[in-house]
């Protein structure tokens, strides 16, 4: 979606061929936003135009064009001075764009390059370097929102069903087979899977998605094939990865939503859209807002433990508009070993979100519960 109607009043133009369409049907840009559009090749005169409320972010002109905008009143957002990233860009990312340059002898991607620039000011980034990375986050958002199609009511059109669990969890781990059987389920069931996009459970979440409607014996075969390089620390990570890409290429569609905040940790390759954020507090509220149709918490330490308490929230008070199902892959961990699970049922007892708790061991358990209990308007 390239030509966007955000009101009655606004309009969002992100091609030149939507910008070619927009204008035949009139000489004004009140209210128009235009984003990443190089106009030096087309032959406008910009003086028919209407110029009131109108934003440009990142478009490039004829530098007497960009001169005549400005006296007109037009706020120009001129491309940023070099950057490893594109404040602008208008769409999610992809595992190769952010993969590009990486060797199994060096790790010279893009994705590592942003990480080094993000690392140098982290804490205490110039003014500049956070407008530039508050922008990115908000093109992020803007990209998700054209895939995920949200309506008035904040519900999606796509049903996103988001995944937790421990970012360490190796590959030969029990529950990193598990969580990828249930996602596999859960997207052959037409739900749009979404993880943090990292490694562990995150990974396996995208990795059963990519599966979708190939046989478990497959599933099983990449994960073996995974198995050789377990933790996201060890050197044929990657490498194990494309591996497994390129023996079953042309895998099922699901959601990553990383950060490079915990640059450290490797996106995982499985995902088919990726939109990772540079602000860590944004892309987790984001993943657990966009999920509607449920979370699945497969086990996880503190940074699990924390995400399931805000997503209860969310729930508690009915935050964006639903209360939606919250389900616990792991009996043991999370009925015994951290009593999560009687502690939420005590906690929204009486709540809508009440009845959408359940816990299980069986990914076909799940998914049947999944279906059975849409999320509820508030």
């Amino acid at each position: 979606m390239h030509l966007k109607k955000i009101d009655t009043q606004e309009i969002f133009i992100k091609e030149i061929k939507s910008f070619q369409q927009f204008i035949r049907g009139g000489n004004s840009l009140k209210n128009c936003t235009l984003q990443d559009l190089d106009f030096r090749d087309l032959d406008i005169n910009w003086k028919t135009f209407k110029i009131k409320n109108t934003t440009f972010l990142g478009c490039i002109f004829k530098v007497a064009n960009k001169i005549y905008l400005e006296k007109k009143g037009a706020i120009i957002f001129p491309c940023p001075p070099p950057l490893p990233y594109f404040p602008f860009r208008k769409s999610l990312y992809q595992w190769q764009e952010l993969m590009e340059g990486f060797t199994p002898k060096k790790d010279n991607s893009i994705d590592y390059h942003i990480y080094r620039h993000f690392s140098k000011s982290k804490y205490n980034p110039s003014i500049n370097e956070a407008l530039w990375q508050r922008i990115h986050d908000h093109a992020m958002d803007d990209a998700l929102r054209d895939l995920i199609e949200t309506d008035e009511n904040g519900m999606t059109k796509k049903k996103c069903v988001g995944f937790m669990g421990g970012h360490s969890t190796l590959r030969t781990d029990e529950f990193y087979t598990k969580t990828a059987l249930t996602a596999k389920l859960v997207a052959e069931a037409g739900y749009l899977v979404v993880s943090g996009g990292g490694p562990g459970i995150m990974e396996a979440t995208n990795l059963g998605a990519y599966f979708a409607k190939k046989s478990n014996k497959k599933l099983l075969d990449a994960i073996a094939i995974l198995q050789k390089a377990p933790h996201f620390s060890d050197k044929n990570f990657h490498t194990q990865s494309i591996k497994v890409l390129e023996k079953y290429p042309k895998g099922g569609e699901s959601l990553a939503i990383p950060t490079w905040f915990y640059g450290h940790e490797p996106s995982n390759l499985f995902a088919s859209h990726i939109a990772k954020y540079f602000s860590n507090s944004i892309r987790e509220d984001t993943l657990l807002a966009i999920s509607l149709h449920g979370i699945i918490c497969s086990p996880g330490s503190a940074g699990t433990t924390q995400e399931i308490f805000m997503d209860a929230t969310q729930n508690h008070y009915g935050t964006f508009n639903y209360y939606s199902p919250m389900i616990f892959l792991g009996k043991k961990r999370y009925e015994i070993d951290t009593m999560i699970f009687p502690l939420l049922k005590q906690l929204s007892f009486g709540k809508e979100y009440h009845d959408l708790l359940y816990l299980s061991d069986e990914p076909k358990d799940i998914l049947s519960f999944l279906k059975n209990h849409p999320p509820v308007k508030k």
